[in-house]
């Protein structure tokens, strides 16, 4: 082992962009709403670095100010950047922080870039006798490599690291010698720093010219070796060729100073560092950063060789599945649990034992444990996706964390059917709580099999939906952020979509096993992180009480479907075509000549260059005129063409989306549709709808409405029954301000519009004209979105000054509305979030932006957020109650749909009256606000009759 002490150069820059987009897709949000993706991806790398290399001295160079003497040589160097994110320009004052608290030197020099200042520092240091490792994946930085100065550059994302010398160099960009990588930089460009290079030299040629020519001043000496175009091209463009070289150039000669003392790595000041990352809420960084250092004494010295071996663990049980890797330097090393938390853990190289159950005596002494347990995880394996068709292949049990069992199940649906009654004991047991992911899934699986799950329920889903509700949920992910443990993947045993993808009941019993155990344990694992952080985000409550419960809701209501009236909607389509095809001729004729209507680029032609309908047409990125919804919503009162345009895409899309989609959608074994309700999708609470969307279907045309016409009862038994929240938002909003004169509107029972209209233009209600009351409407929902005088002039045929005077004498008849909304700006920009009447909270990362138009969207989510969300939550609670009433009442009326403030009911007709009783008053009294709930009740013989 060598006795040259080692210099490790981290660009700061590269890394913390690294690290950022690493997070891209699952950003890291704390409670406050900070993204702390850029801190926590930089912070990986370095302890990454220090834990593998033990180096002696450290450094960590930042850019600042640009560099100077590259845009005096050519003023658009670098000027095709995008703007540094938001994410990491806040980053990195807590950056210096961390580093300044971990006494590690920061090396900047205004008007330098961190290139030239490790170029500098990397050649001190070569004189003081040091190795040189420059932490950077980029790869300009070949220039610089001696026998004594290396790269240390990550591969492609978890991938490892690798170490470029000389030899490296020369192979990677064909050269002799490493200072001939400038030449090649300088031919080729580099459009990330816009160095323009030499016009139609690629990397192919630019590596043939090095080769021939030896560097770029060979090859202008000798363009008359050239020929054609390439000839004319570099002897036009020398002079740039010689610029684009200097540009590529890392300086050598910035002022700083390469001290071994200052640069030698320390023991950093723990508390210190633990106060800032508690802040930041890196809870299992802050264990990695103690583990990395020895807190009790120096930072340990053990050097280690460029490559390293590490013992391999053994697994009591392994599979096939590879080992993934996290770290932005991901090395070989597989490590147990010792594992950090930057070097992903696998099946493969963690320590596990799951177990498959035989038939007979094994299956009843397993059951028998079983049933001794107090709280058990379970996860079906199953033949489709789609719960009304799944048929069980297995299921997985854990109540230990890396142990499990798998119970197969045979394919003969009696015999299946006999071995599920075996287990009926444990899920029909209320004293064993059950864990699962995406338990909803589960519970109408076994429903088919006449399996009710009882008992306390506990879904890692719904948990992590409520404390980080902008995250992604899905087990993988789960698993990955806060187990650091890359599961197996479903891919990896079933192959990818399409007609070769196997079914679960094909993959052979061992791998079946490893797979559904691993998600039995890992979701038992999830369940532990998440209680606590359930308390902590104070949603504990939430979670039990409204979430839980109404998955089970949510599971019945999915299980009943609505029934479809097939014939209508065909008849429907028929009517449609017409419809299409008169708004087709109608927008020929004004246009003077056919066309593709559905093609943007098509359309713009017509309307902004051969009918010209606008001075100065909006463009898209492309270049191409825009034909967005909104830009031809501003011109369709002027142009009828626009208007049928408009009313073509709309019927088009009706016609495509539901009323030819729905009859593929009705469920064969039930001849009913079956929607799919997701509580963890939107960050307000609201259930969102799919498979198909029911909550989307339009209402404000006349052919939308219609469509609601094809949801009909059962049979002739039966009959609809809709029940909406009357204008909840508005009570909501009256309650949480505290304005008194909402209120008592609300509380009078008055036309809260009308009452609105009287008290803003200052005439008496029964005077209210149906325009005035009409623009009262607008206004008061507008306010919840944080409607601007531009947007209520588009909404209304007042103009922009007349919308701003409604407006600003809105707030002066509500003051107590407009403290309101100041007041829960305020309380985002301290908390980072705002809240329901619940506590459900959105956070929102971006409400302290500094760009306005961001900072804006945010500050809107604030006041929009806890009314929506409100309402989400109280019909949530009405769902419950009624839902408990109906099971427990035995009544054959279902609750089948729910869409935003309206709930849709099948209802037995000898049961009407006492439903229409219990419906409005556990809707009503679903939570007491300081104004009255209202709900509108109505029945007819399909959706749009009761509606």
């Amino acid at each position: 082992m060598s006795d040259q002490k080692r210099l490790f150069l981290v660009d700061a820059y590269a890394l913390i962009f690294r690290g950022y987009y690493a997070f891209i897709k699952n950003p890291r949000i704390n409670s406050k709403g900070q993204d702390t993706s850029a801190i926590m991806g930089f912070m990986n790398s370095l302890l990454d670095v220090i834990k593998r290399e033990r180096p002696d001295h450290l450094a960590v160079c930042f850019d600042k100010g640009g560099s100077t003497d590259r845009v005096e040589m050519y003023e658009d160097y670098k000027a095709n950047r995008d703007e540094t994110p938001e994410g990491i320009t806040t980053a990195i004052p807590h950056i210096y922080k961390i580093l300044k608290a971990m006494h590690i030197p920061i090396m900047v020099k205004e008007g330098y870039e961190a290139d030239d200042v490790i170029g500098t520092l990397s050649r001190q240091a070569e004189k003081e006798g040091y190795k040189t490792y420059m932490v950077t994946p980029d790869k300009d930085f070949a220039q610089l490599v001696t026998e004594n100065i290396f790269m240390y550059r990550p591969k492609s994302f978890g991938g490892g690291y690798e170490t470029w010398g000389i030899p490296e160099v020369q192979k990677k960009f064909e050269v002799e010698t490493p200072d001939q990588v400038i030449d090649f930089l300088g031919m080729m460009g580099d459009s990330s720093d816009n160095i323009p290079g030499l016009p139609g030299v690629g990397e192919k040629t630019a590596k043939k010219f090095i080769k021939e020519f030896g560097s770029m001043e060979g090859l202008l000496a000798n363009t008359d070796q050239l020929k054609g175009k390439m000839k004319e091209k570099v002897e036009a463009n020398a002079e740039l060729g010689r610029l684009s070289k200097e540009l590529a150039r890392i300086m050598l000669d910035v002022p700083v100073t390469f001290d071994a003392t200052d640069f030698e790595l320390n023991h950093p000041d723990v508390d210190k560092v633990k106060e800032i990352f508690q802040e930041l809420e890196f809870r299992r960084l802050t264990e990695n950063f103690l583990k990395t250092f020895n807190v009790e004494g120096e930072t340990e010295k053990t050097k280690t060789t460029e490559t390293k071996e590490q013992p391999k663990p053994t697994p009591k049980k392994s599979t096939s599945a590879g080992a993934g890797q996290f770290s932005l330097f991901g090395g070989n090393e597989e490590e147990t649990e010792s594992t950090s938390e930057y070097t992903r853990k696998t099946a493969q190289n963690t320590s596990h034992f799951y177990q498959s159950v035989a038939s007979g005596m094994a299956t009843k002494l397993f059951v028998k444990n079983l049933l001794s347990q107090n709280t058990v995880c379970f996860d079906t394996e199953t033949t489709s996706l789609n719960p009304l068709q799944a048929e069980l292949v297995g299921i997985a049990f854990s109540w230990e964390a890396g142990k499990g069992f798998y119970l197969p199940f045979p394919e003969d649906r009696n015999e299946a059917q006999k071995l599920i009654e075996i287990l009926r004991p444990f899920f029909e047991n209320e004293n064993i709580e059950k864990i699962g992911q995406n338990l909803k899934y589960d519970i109408k699986v076994l429903a088919k099999y006449n399996i009710e799950v009882k008992g306390k329920l506990f879904d890692t889903m719904l948990a992590h939906y409520l404390i980080n509700p902008d995250m992604r949920h899905n087990m993988d992910v789960l698993s990955e952020t806060y187990l650091n443990y890359t599961p197996i993947s479903i891919t990896e045993l079933i192959g990818k979509k399409g007609k070769n993808q196997l079914s679960m009941r094909d993959v052979p019993l061992d791998k079946q096993t490893e797979y559904a155990v691993e998600d039995a344990d890992i979701t038992l694992q999830l369940k532990e992180h998440f209680e606590k952080e359930l308390g902590e985000a104070n949603t504990q409550k939430l979670f039990d009480d409204i979430e839980i419960p109404l998955l089970r809701v949510l599971a019945a209501m999915e299980l009943e479907g609505i029934n479809l009236d097939i014939n209508f909607l065909n008849s429907l389509s028929e009517q449609l075509n017409i419809d299409i095809a008169n708004l087709e001729k109608s927008i020929y004729e004004i246009a003077g000549e056919e066309f593709n209507i559905a093609s943007p680029k098509q359309l713009g032609v017509i309307l902004f260059e051969k009918l010209k309908l606008v001075d100065k047409p909006k463009k898209t990125k492309t270049g191409q005129y825009s034909t967005a919804e909104d830009v031809l919503s501003y011109l369709a009162k002027d142009h009828k063409i626009v208007q049928d345009i408009l009313d073509f895409r709309g019927l088009s899309k009706l016609k495509s989306t539901y009323v030819d989609a729905l009859p593929q959608q009705v469920e064969e074994s039930t001849g009913r549709v079956h929607t799919d309700y997701m509580q963890t999708v939107a960050a307000t609470g609201r259930l969102s709808s799919n498979n198909p969307n029911l909550q989307n279907i339009p209402i404000r045309t006349e052919r939308g409405r219609q469509v609601r016409k094809a949801f009909i009862p059962r049979n002739d038994d039966y009959t609809l029954l809709a029940a909406d929240y009357s204008q909840i938002e508005l009570r909501i909003i009256a309650a949480l301000s505290k304005e008194e004169t909402m209120i008592e509107a609300f509380k009078n029972g008055e036309d809260i519009h009308a009452s609105t209209a009287s008290k803003v233009f200052d005439v008496p209600i029964t005077e209210v004209t149906r325009e005035q009351r009409s623009n009262a409407k607008t206004v008061n929902f507008g306010i919840i979105y944080g409607v601007s005088a531009f947007g209520l002039s588009n909404q209304t045929n007042l103009s922009r000054s007349e919308a701003k005077e409604l407006i600003d004498t809105y707030y002066a008849t509500y003051p107590k509305l407009r403290s309101y909304i100041h007041e829960q700006v305020d309380f985002a920009r301290d908390n980072g979030y705002v809240q329901t009447v619940l506590g459900r909270r959105r956070y929102l990362k971006d409400i302290n932006s500094r760009n306005a138009v961001v900072r804006g969207a945010a500050e809107r989510n604030a006041v929009n957020a806890p009314i929506q969300g409100s309402a989400a939550d109280i019909i949530k609670i009405a769902m419950i109650k009624i839902h408990n009433k109906l099971k427990a009442g035995q009544y054959k009326s279902k609750m089948l749909l729910q869409v935003h403030d309206e709930l849709v009911f099948d209802v037995f007709k000898p049961e009407l009256e006492d439903l229409k009783t219990l419906i409005k008053s556990e809707m009503e009294n679903a939570y007491k606000l300081e104004v009255p709930l209202d709900v509108d009740l109505d029945i007819g013989d399909n959706w749009l009759e009761a509606h």
